[in-house]
């Protein structure tokens, strides 16, 4: 017993990179919601190519889910660490040096190439560095961190583009590897420099020992083969493939709403409603933990999704008040949703629960399709007639609650006396 104290403080240092980590991969991926209307005028672009901004981001999720969960069998965790952030910050220096349209499709598509080989490294690297009775705590935290981000975000994108900070010599010296019609472009600068300190940062780093878990493993072809023939892995594939379809639906078109219905400022207002959508999923986050404590995950997954569809057709329909918060309002009762799909999945399925993830987080790609419908609708008919289009995922999240049969039930506590 003695020589776990000891273990335990030598893996703090592995536990602070996971959450460095889990910052990065959301500060980078969000920011994408914030400088969406900047990107649109800057290149000029059709709500449909917009679209396909997120699209390109997450369709890589989808391609390099599965594959990472291979690479990651075969090469150590310093190895794939330090090369994801070293491609990170070679994408991001090569879109600030010439920015184009073209080029930043691609930057996207390699970051979330990146993101995804990522994801799959640090979860195991976390239960490992904080200890398997430690997990459940660590992951929480992780997503705390994880919406930190997502909320500071916007305020590094409002400093760097703000005609506010004129004569401050950092933010000019960033604008200035830019062209001046694209000062927003200089994010990508940050995320280089923060990419490149972490590629010798993570490849410096003494790591111990990660033995995974059968539920970690990828599994080879013939389990991923034997789940794709179960009913209840492609339900909640699509499950996962509406939520986050969802999320980034609303996210990414947060700021042009408000600009093109509210006459709102994409720069200030705007970023500053994203923001707050992303602060309100973290704080919903923390009470769906609660929550689930004493309820059945189904029926808190049918009020929490009953509830978003009125909040976001609120939104949309009322006045510029009722968007500012409705808008926020959709991501605080969205916050359960990706956990309770997610361990509802794995409870439904006795076996492979390694290549079942892998299969799932695939339907992170719904972060590409869905809100790329929405751009298209917009351009067919009007970005609040494409927006509504988020009904239509939301009814099948719905929809689990009802017809969910997982093999184990969530643990809740009952309030009455015996």
């Amino acid at each position: 017993m003695e020589t776990s104290k000891p273990k335990t403080k030598r893996y703090i240092h592995i536990i602070g990179l996971v959450m460095i980590v889990f910052f990065v991969i959301s500060f980078i991926t969000n920011i994408l919601n914030s400088i969406i209307v900047d990107v649109k005028d800057s290149f000029d672009l059709s709500l449909t190519l917009t679209g396909l901004l997120p699209f390109t981001f997450f369709i890589a999720y989808g391609i390099m889910s599965i594959p990472a969960g291979f690479l990651s069998e075969k090469y150590s965790e310093r190895t794939l660490l330090s090369i994801s952030f070293l491609v990170m910050a070679l994408a991001s220096l090569g879109f600030a040096l010439l920015p184009q349209y073209g080029v930043f499709s691609i930057t996207l598509f390699v970051l979330g190439c990146c993101m995804a080989v990522l994801q799959v490294i640090i979860n195991p690297m976390l239960r490992v560095a904080g200890g398997e009775e430690h997990f459940a705590f660590n992951s929480v935290l992780a997503q705390l961190v994880f919406g930190a981000a997502s909320f500071l975000s916007p305020y590094l994108y409002k400093y760097l583009v703000s005609k506010n900070n004129i004569g401050d010599t950092f933010a000019e010296m960033l604008r200035g590897w830019v062209p001046q019609d694209l000062p927003w472009a200089s994010l990508y600068i940050v995320f280089a420099a923060i990419s490149l300190v972490l590629f010798f940062y993570v490849f410096l780093t003494k790591y111990p020992k990660f033995e995974k878990t059968e539920e970690e493993k990828a599994g080879d072809t013939s389990s991923y083969w034997d789940l794709l023939k179960n009913k209840w892995t492609i339900l909640y594939f699509l499950g996962i493939f509406c939520y986050v379809g969802t999320e980034q639906g609303v996210g990414n078109w947060i700021s042009q709403f408000l600009n093109q219905y509210h006459g709102l400022d994409p720069q200030t207002v705007g970023a500053n409603t994203v923001s707050y959508f992303w602060a309100m999923l973290t704080v919903g986050c923390l009470l769906g933990l609660l929550l689930l404590k004493f309820m059945d995950s189904r029926k808190l997954l049918i009020l929490a999704t009953s509830i978003t569809i009125i909040s976001l057709i609120l939104a949309l329909t009322g006045s510029e008040q009722m968007a500012l918060i409705g808008f926020p309002m959709v991501g605080f009762f969205i916050s359960v949703m990706y956990s309770i799909i997610f361990s509802l999945a794995l409870n439904s399925v006795k076996e492979h629960h390694g290549s079942l993830s892998g299969i799932l987080c695939t339907g992170i790609a719904g972060g590409a399709v869905i809100p790329f419908i929405v751009g298209g609708l917009g351009e067919l008919m009007s970005l609040k007639s494409g927006m509504f289009f988020l009904i239509i995922p939301l009814a099948f999240i719905l929809s689990i609650g009802f017809w969910a049969k997982p093999l184990v039930n969530n643990k809740t506590i009952s309030l009455k006396k015996d």
